[in-house]
This record gives C-alpha cells, sequence and structure tokens, in this order.
C-alpha cells in the first residue's frame, strides 16, 4: 500500500517566502529572562517613603557671600582679607545683620579637615547656619 500526495510532478513545489520567527522567539525569550533577573538587581533595596515639598525654589543672590580660607588658613571675605577674631562682624556687615543668609565658603585643598571644621564652628557660633561649601567641578575626560 501506498499513498499518493500529489500528482507527482516538481513543478508543483512552491517555496515558501515566509520568515522563521522561532529563533527570533528564542532570543526574545532569553533576553526577557535576563531583564527579568537584572532589574531588581539594579534598584535600592531599602524602602523608603519620601514626602513630598511643596517649597519653592529658593533663587540666587545678587551677590553671593564668599568666605575664603586660604592655603596659609588666613580668610578672605569677598576679597577683603579678615582676621577670624572678627568675624562675626564682618558677616553680619555684608549679610546686612540677616542670619538666614547662605554663605560660600571655599578652601584650599592643602586646608586641613580640622582647620576648615574650626571655621565652620565659628560661622555657626555667629549664628549661621546656611553654609555652602564651593568646588570645582571635574572635567570629562575624554
Amino acid at each position: 500500500m501506498s499513498i499518493q500526495l500529489g500528482s507527482g510532478s516538481d513543478d508543483e513545489l512552491l517555496e515558501t517566502h515566509e520568515i522563521n520567527v522561532t529563533p527570533f522567539i528564542d532570543v526574545m525569550l532569553v533576553l526577557l529572562i535576563i531583564f527579568m533577573v537584572a532589574a531588581p538587581l539594579a534598584t535600592v533595596d531599602i524602602n523608603v517613603d519620601l514626602p513630598v515639598s511643596s517649597a519653592k525654589e529658593q533663587p540666587r543672590p545678587n551677590t553671593p557671600i564668599f568666605l575664603s580660607i586660604k592655603a596659609d588658613l588666613s580668610l578672605a571675605l569677598g576679597d577683603t582679607v579678615i582676621s577670624p577674631s572678627n568675624l562675626q562682624a564682618k558677616l553680619d556687615q555684608a549679610t546686612e545683620g540677616n542670619k538666614d543668609s547662605r554663605l560660600f565658603l571655599r578652601a584650599d585643598q592643602s586646608v586641613d579637615y580640622g582647620d576648615l571644621m574650626a571655621v565652620m564652628n565659628n560661622i555657626r557660633a555667629a549664628g549661621y547656619s546656611k553654609i555652602a561649601l564651593v568646588g570645582l567641578e571635574e572635567a570629562a575626560s575624554p
């Protein structure tokens, strides 16, 4: 017994011009598994419920107040060299007595951390709590 499927002519065999999507689906499933495993690893594991802030963006001061600590530990308020003993008086004069003014503190790279903290403590003792540390941004490497 034999079964004949067609009339027997090779001319009737037609080529199919369809894309085989099975390898594409296999690759997509592998990528899906990779992302499903890698995604939880890319997130922070500590759950924190952050509060919402309705504060407006603070305007930048027209004339920022820079206090500089030089390498020899001398202080300069703006371009004027001042002594540590009259720091509070000079800060009050520069801020017009506004203790909420933001002070921009710049320090030479060679200044010791303890000396920097001593100046910051003197600023806080003078009643100023808004201190911003100034540094240079690192240039992007090519």
